[in-house]
């Protein structure tokens, strides 16, 4: 299977302030509308992860920032691939990573909690998720449980991967 790996990076309006913390938004509601609806839902769906950026302060970008370092990371995601490398090898797919997971053996990788069940049940009918987006709540869930090491998917996996879907929730929702 051939896959690509994309990143897509947008503003939130034509000026670029809509949902600025300090900043004054000039566009009109039409406006903000029209810009919004130039990339379709279903392009959207297609795409795994949203992340909303928000802006960085000068206490922020110009001190230490105490956080995992990279070489940890790369430890982390490595050990993630070769699990999932692991797993579809011993399952007879011809695929390396969750991304790739078809959707007729999704349900099975993809094992969760009845906690984790019931918020996902609820994320997909508070926010209107299509199918597609469903099936990609699971495998960034399944991803996020495997750079933990963990075998089923808990709450605090598909919670972590809901976030993921923010324009869903955000500037789509009710389109």
């Amino acid at each position: 299977m051939d896959c690509i790996k994309m990143v897509v990076t947008m503003n939130p309006c034509p000026c670029g302030y809509f949902g600025h913390p300090t900043r004054q938004c000039s566009c009109t509601q039409v406006a903000i509308d029209r810009y919004l609806q130039r990339i379709s839902g279903p392009l959207l769906d297609r795409i795994d992860v949203h992340v909303e950026v928000s802006p960085v302060d000068y206490d922020e970008i110009s001190g230490e920032i105490g956080g995992e370092c990279s070489a940890d990371i790369l430890r982390r995601v490595l050990k993630a691939r070769e699990i999932q490398t692991k797993r579809y090898e011993a399952m007879g797919l011809d695929i390396t990573s969750n991304a790739e997971l078809p959707s007729n053996v999704l349900r099975t990788v993809c094992k969760h909690t009845p906690a984790a069940a019931k918020m996902l049940k609820g994320a997909f009918e508070s926010m209107g998720l299509s199918a597609r987006a469903y099936d990609k709540v699971l495998k960034v869930s399944r991803t996020i449980a495997d750079l933990e090491g963990a075998k089923i998917i808990d709450i605090q996996h598909i919670s972590e991967a809901i976030q993921y879907r923010s324009l869903d929730r955000k500037y789509w929702y009710n389109r």
